[in-house]
């Protein structure tokens, strides 16, 4: 995938989503995770600190090298085992109905087939399960929405193939996941920063 793509945007990310504000939401999400959890897109292990009590162990999908090497310390430092399982969320290596939660954090925006991977999630909750997700996506604002539209090919390139335009408590509920919490703002910022920095707190089962 290219330099670029491989050892500087997982950097990039690591230094731009471990900001208070982000880390603030982080905490929330992980709240009620119990049990076996699944994490898509484990990245640096930004989450690794925030793991409730409730939760047994954690298994990771995680496809960069780089960013599974700037989990280390984060790893090693959790309160809970966590395994690498696979590298591909549209793929995952785990039978059916085996995960109490599934979590991800601003991975939906990268994924290729972003409705298969759901798909995948569904797939492997068990029954009562839920997906806890803080993702960024499409803005309710018609203005920030049409340059996130813009600027997407652009920030797939830079940004190793993340979309800013997904709508994704849409794309939850269309793979069968029921949205029973969902809460929406704008990071603090400049308004200049909006196509980025609009973000879905949630919960499906």
């Amino acid at each position: 995938m290219g330099i670029w793509t491989d050892r500087v945007v997982p950097r990039l990310a690591d230094r731009s989503l471990s900001t208070g504000p982000v880390m603030r939401l982080r905490r929330e999400v992980v709240s009620g995770l119990t049990g076996r959890v699944l994490e898509i897109g484990f990245g640096s292990g930004l989450n690794a600190s925030l793991y409730p009590d409730e939760v047994d162990r954690v298994d990771a999908v995680e496809p960069s090298d780089v960013g599974w090497q700037l989990s280390q310390d984060r790893r090693t430092a959790a309160s809970v085992p966590v395994d690498r399982v696979g590298l591909d969320g549209q793929r995952l290596e785990a039978d059916d109905e085996v995960y109490d939660a599934v979590l991800t954090t601003f991975t939906l925006c990268t994924i290729p087939d972003v409705s298969r991977a759901l798909a995948e999630v569904r797939r492997v909750l068990r029954p009562g399960g839920g997906l806890h997700f803080l993702e960024h996506g499409l803005a309710p604002d018609g203005r920030v929405a049409g340059w996130q539209r813009r600027l997407d090919p652009l920030q797939r390139t830079v940004a190793g193939g993340c979309h800013l335009s997904r709508d994704v408590p849409s794309l939850v509920a269309e793979a069968g996941l029921e949205v029973l919490d969902l809460a929406t703002s704008y990071l603090p910022g400049p308004a200049v920063g909006r196509p980025w920095t609009y973000v879905y707190r949630g919960r499906a089962a």
